[in-house]
């Protein structure tokens, strides 16, 4: 028998929710997949490991892509679309692992705690660009800033004994510059405003002008749900965003190609350059992992709004392209800035230039020396904050989604459920107001990459070994009508786990080399937030065992197989269920 049922098992009986809705046009769901390219920081989780790369740096992403990307990114939209289920309930595929889907939930909390210093952010730079002089301009830097103080600014040249770099063991001296608007930024901490590490870690200091910051972005994130609550809505809604927030990213693009050294940045950028390669090699793989969305399981949630028979091959290409789109777009936008200081520092040979967080913090400098440089701050960071909301509001929609179509009692009050859980957030999210949340924010992140490539691995265990690859491609076959290679499932069974586990070992030594100089409490969080949820796992599986009834062999085979695991419409259900019947029939004749 290829299929159990609730009452067998010893579990709840599956309720799907029949008022959850659809996307109101197919590409909506290609949207929202867009939208978590958006999330970027993973230019700070891997500045160290392609800081410098060019173009020929991202060919070995369309390796891995073909590899397992778009055959993973196939997986996730399947379980989704098929069982019309978020990231927990789609696990009926094979219960005993359902809690991959509980991991999800918390690698995406975690995320939303964090991510929202990525919207406050632009959001202040944004309200400071209607000041007639801008704060971080050469012009403005004068009013906040000392020039007895001991940073010195790309707008002066001048050295001290505490701001110098040795080179070679000789007696040359680098004098060292920083960004006025970076020096904006940490104005808003005491202890950052000091250049001695350990002094910024010496103690939490809270920064009120950023609890503000922060509840502006929740409330926006409420507004958000408030009036798309929707899915129909909540797609259209996306859908706008996205494409306003890249429409607003190439009109930057051209304008920041006329800064000062920008175009040296694109002929960097561009130049062919196989250190570059051997480079992106091993560093690209982080960008794949941020495809499937913060919690690993967005993709799966945002499918299961898809029509059953949605090509989610043919979307899964176009995603992936798309989404490396963004990702070189950006990176084009970073070079030009690096550049533009790179320039500045070549007046004096003997000078560098600290920029930090240059899509974020170093731009707006850049900004300020352009014309009309309060206008461009406000569309560049506007379109900052917009992918910030299109990320924040893209994992709150797949976390509710998911917790709805598990729980059936929390339907009853999801304008409730929706508003506790962003309060909930806003208010773990304060911690990244302090002197340690920012520095040591990019820790969380980090750490996730470890917890995905984990998840990787099961899936293709639980897909492709537990539920069998010819269920699989029989169960796909039948959704989309169309047939699945047997080479591509070669591939996701003994080649892409290979690679897994490569980029499983590279993310613990970037996790460990993270850590290894944050603080105490940021350690605490992560073990919380993204290591200790691993251990639902085992435990969701050993809790199915104690339910189920007979000796420990037959529990354990009963719950490895899928439990009501067919479509929810009965139109489909029916047919499928022919289909299966038919299959099982002929399996057991041979």
């Amino acid at each position: 028998m290829s299929n159990e049922t609730s009452y067998g098992t010893g579990l709840k009986p599956v309720s799907p929710d029949l008022n959850r809705g659809k996307w109101e046009k197919p590409t909506d769901y290609v949207f929202a997949c867009l939208g978590l390219a958006l999330k970027l920081d993973v230019f700070m989780a891997s500045y160290w490991m392609f800081f410098d790369m060019g173009i020929l740096g991202i060919l070995p992403y369309f390796v891995y892509m073909v590899i397992y990307l778009v055959p993973i990114m196939v997986i996730h939209s399947f379980m989704g679309q098929f069982s019309s289920s978020g990231f927990i309930s789609a696990f009926r595929l094979a219960p005993f692992f359902k809690g991959m889907g509980y991991v999800s939930l918390f690698l995406t909390i975690s995320m939303l705690i964090y991510y929202s210093i990525f919207a406050a952010v632009p959001l202040l730079f944004m309200v400071n660009s209607f000041r007639p002089t801008l704060p971080w301009s050469c012009e403005g830097l004068a009013s906040w800033h000392s020039n007895e103080s001991e940073k010195f600014t790309t707008c002066n040249v001048s050295i001290t004994l505490d701001d110098v770099d040795f080179v070679n063991d000789t007696d040359l001296y680098i004098k060292a510059h920083h960004v006025p608007s970076v020096l904006y930024f940490q104005n808003h901490f005491d202890s950052l405003r000091k250049d001695r590490f350990q002094e910024r870690i010496a103690e939490y200091e809270l920064s009120w002008h950023f609890v503000g910051l922060f509840v502006l972005v929740w409330a926006m994130i409420a507004a958000i749900f408030y009036k798309f609550s929707e899915t129909a809505k909540f797609g259209k809604f996306i859908r706008y965003m996205v494409v306003g927030t890249l429409t607003l990213l190439l009109v930057c693009f051209v304008r920041f190609s006329f800064l000062s050294g920008a175009l040296k940045g694109l002929s960097r950028y561009m130049a062919p350059n196989f250190e570059d390669m051997a480079m992106g090699v091993g560093s690209t793989f982080i960008i794949v992992l941020h495809a499937f969305g913060a919690g690993w399981g967005s993709v799966i949630a945002l499918s299961s709004f898809n029509g059953f028979r949605t090509n989610i091959m043919s979307y899964s290409w176009i995603i992936s392209f798309g989404q490396i789109f963004i990702y070189i777009m950006f990176n084009m936008v970073s070079f030009m800035i690096e550049h533009h200081y790179n320039e500045l520092a070549e007046a004096s040979p003997d000078a560098a230039v600290l920029s930090h967080w240059l899509l974020f913090l170093s731009s707006a400098s850049a900004l300020s020396t352009m014309g009309w440089a309060n206008l461009w701050t406000f569309l560049y960071y506007t379109m900052l904050l917009m992918g910030a909301l299109i990320v924040m509001s893209t994992q709150i929609f797949t976390v509710l989604q998911s917790l709805f179509d598990e729980f059936e009692t929390l339907r009853e009050r999801k304008m409730e459920v929706t508003f506790g859980l962003i309060g909930g957030l806003a208010v773990c999210s304060f911690f990244f107001c302090t002197n340690h949340g920012i520095v040591f924010l990019s820790a969380l992140g980090v750490d996730a990459i470890f917890t995905h490539n984990v998840l990787h691995l099961l899936l293709l265990l639980v897909v492709l070994w537990v539920y069998g690859r010819q269920r699989f491609q029989r169960d796909i076959e039948f959704m989309l009508g169309l047939p699945f290679a047997s080479w591509k499932v070669f591939i996701l069974r003994f080649i892409a786990p290979i690679i897994l586990v490569i980029c499983l070992m590279t993310g613990i030594s970037m996790s460990l080399a993270e850590h290894s100089f944050s603080s105490i409490f940021v350690l605490l969080l992560s073990i919380f937030l993204v290591f200790l949820p691993i251990l639902a796992i085992p435990g969701y599986g050993f809790y199915c065992l104690y339910q189920s009834s007979g000796t420990f062999g037959e529990r354990f085979r009963r719950i490895c197989r899928p439990t009501d695991w067919y479509p929810v419409e009965m139109e489909h259900r029916q047919q499928y269920e022919e289909a299966v019947g038919n299959t099982e029939m002929i399996h057991q004749l041979f």
